[in-house]
């Protein structure tokens, strides 16, 4: 396996974001992967069967996203002695 390091992806730079009019609530870490979902969906009238690739792509990297704060939150938790915040 020539490529066995996982590579970084490019974040979207705040120009990309706007040119793509992409709305604040989804300019985050996946921003990057959600530009080219974005394309591939209105290129192709939104077909379910089409983008499938970039979508799990997109949906891999939120749900990575997620266990990265769920984690951050049980570390902060625990720092606290098992207190909850609300």
């Amino acid at each position: 396996m020539a490529h066995a390091e996982a590579t970084v992806p490019r974040a979207a730079t705040r120009e990309e974001m706007r040119d793509a009019k992409l709305p604040l609530a989804y300019r985050d870490n996946c921003a990057n992967l959600l530009l080219p979902l974005n394309r591939c969906r209105s290129d192709t009238y939104y077909l379910p069967w089409k983008c499938e690739q970039e979508r799990h792509t997109y949906e891999k990297c939120q749900y990575d996203e997620f266990k990265k704060r769920v984690a951050k939150m049980d570390e902060l938790r625990e720092a606290k002695g098992g207190a909850r915040s609300n």
